[in-house]
């Protein structure tokens, strides 16, 4: 199964769109407190839209009560990642795969990525910005885990239209 993690978010339109990703791609999301917002927060539901009905995810109290829930192998996106995100094998569909993001304002804890430098990772970008916003990241790196598993289980044409519905 593939997995985002959001460590502390702090922004609610982020990980409202992140939420929509996650029902569009069949993610589970895990959020680690504390939250810069509320589940209930009219910003993230405008971002999620109605799509939160269908959202698979998991509060944890810290990121001890998430990894003592969670196994599979973990990878973490910073800044300080020194391989790019393309470089590791995603293709094994029935691995448990978490994508771990870090809080807007400082990212992941160096605490927690110095005991996985080997599993650190950076999209690629000039040196005119310091990071991506959070939920492109999360949308770019999880269709990367997609396209090298063939995309399971999503659809490549719009459900309930016809093939030739452009033609018609």
């Amino acid at each position: 199964m593939n997995n985002i993690v959001l460590y502390q978010p702090e922004i609610p339109g982020n990980t409202g769109n992140i939420m929509r990703t996650c029902v569009a791609t069949n993610t589970k999301l895990h959020l680690i407190k504390p939250l810069g917002f509320s589940l209930e927060d009219k910003y993230l539901k405008r971002s999620a839209v109605n799509y939160t009905e269908n959202l698979n995810y998991e509060v944890y109290e810290n990121y001890e009560d998430f990894k003592s829930k969670n196994k599979g192998k973990f990878y973490f996106f910073t800044r300080y990642g020194k391989k790019p995100h393309t470089s590791f094998d995603y293709s094994n569909k029935d691995e448990n795969i978490y994508l771990i993001f870090g809080k807007e304002s400082t990212g992941i804890p160096k605490e927690i990525l110095k005991d996985n430098l080997d599993k650190c990772m950076r999209i690629p970008m000039t040196d005119k910005v310091r990071a991506l916003n959070l939920s492109n990241c999360a949308a770019i790196v999880i269709y990367e885990v997609l396209r090298q598993q063939q995309y399971p289980d999503l659809l490549f044409k719009e459900p309930h239209k016809s093939e030739d519905f452009i033609i018609e």
